[in-house]
């Protein structure tokens, strides 16, 4: 599926999946999605990434190494269902304070359950908002995360933007998402696993293949990873770096605000 990549330029903000659609219709689209799959989201990135998810995400908390102090704060944004800020209020033996951010109030309420069955109420806030209007005060998280969810975002020079804004002087910015497979025969097997698996498995789990037809074609839209990490480079972050996870089906992006 050769479908062209957005580049650095951007692209991303008119992209629902392989459809084009006007600056302004992809979020009502984007919504819409993640209504339908809230209650079973993890559930479908298990399928999506035969299960990997789980370590990239580990990884990406490892990477963070939050301080073990109350002090920490946390943000993580297009992760309503609460699974990075889990593991990192945990990470920091349960001192730090995370607020998960989502667009979706569906997510957040599949979140903010999930928070209460494992009494971490207290390390939480649970905040609708969108990723490109952020509704906090600038130089305000000592770290700023988002998993699977930037791709999703139609401007993500604003978002990028914002969570500059947000983070103070030495906080960092991880951005975990799909991203491009760089082994010739693992890019093809991905490809046939992606597009003819994935969204029938999303039928049988959800009883609708169309949100995982888009999830899978957003992927393949979404900028490569030296694009990506220009992007960041142009939001103003420095020491921007990435790292690829199994043959670049995914990426670790980091960057500091120095």
């Amino acid at each position: 599926m050769a479908e062209q990549r957005t580049s650095a330029k951007g692209g991303m903000e008119t992209s629902y999946g392989f459809r084009d659609v006007a600056d302004g219709e992809k979020q009502p689209l984007v919504n819409e999605v993640f209504h339908k799959v809230a209650k079973r989201y993890d559930i479908m990135n298990d399928v999506m990434s035969a299960g990997l998810h789980r370590l990239w995400k580990d990884a990406m908390v490892a990477a963070l190494n939050p301080r073990k102090s109350p002090d920490f704060r946390h943000l993580d944004v297009a992760g309503g269902t609460g699974d990075i800020a889990f593991r990192i209020v945990e990470a920091s033996n349960r001192l730090a304070h995370a607020t998960v951010l989502d667009i979706n109030g569906s997510m957040l309420a599949v979140g903010a359950e999930r928070a209460e069955k494992k009494g971490l109420t207290d390390n939480l806030t649970f905040v609708e908002a969108n990723a490109e209007e952020l509704p906090f005060e600038t130089g305000s998280f000592d770290a700023y995360t988002i998993a699977f969810g930037i791709r999703n975002v139609p401007h993500i020079d604003k978002a990028l933007s914002e969570a500059y804004r947000v983070l103070k002087r030495g906080g960092r910015l991880l951005v975990l998402e799909f991203s491009e497979v760089e082994m010739p025969l693992l890019d093809r097997v991905y490809d046939a696993w992606s597009f003819n698996a994935i969204p029938q498995f999303g039928k049988m789990i959800t009883g609708d293949a169309e949100p995982y037809q888009y999830l899978v074609e957003s992927i393949r839209k979404f900028p490569n990873q030296e694009d990506f990490a220009t992007m960041i480079r142009s939001a103003g972050f420095s020491r921007v770096t990435y790292t690829n996870y199994t043959g670049g089906i995914a990426a670790l992006h980091s960057g500091w605000k120095i």
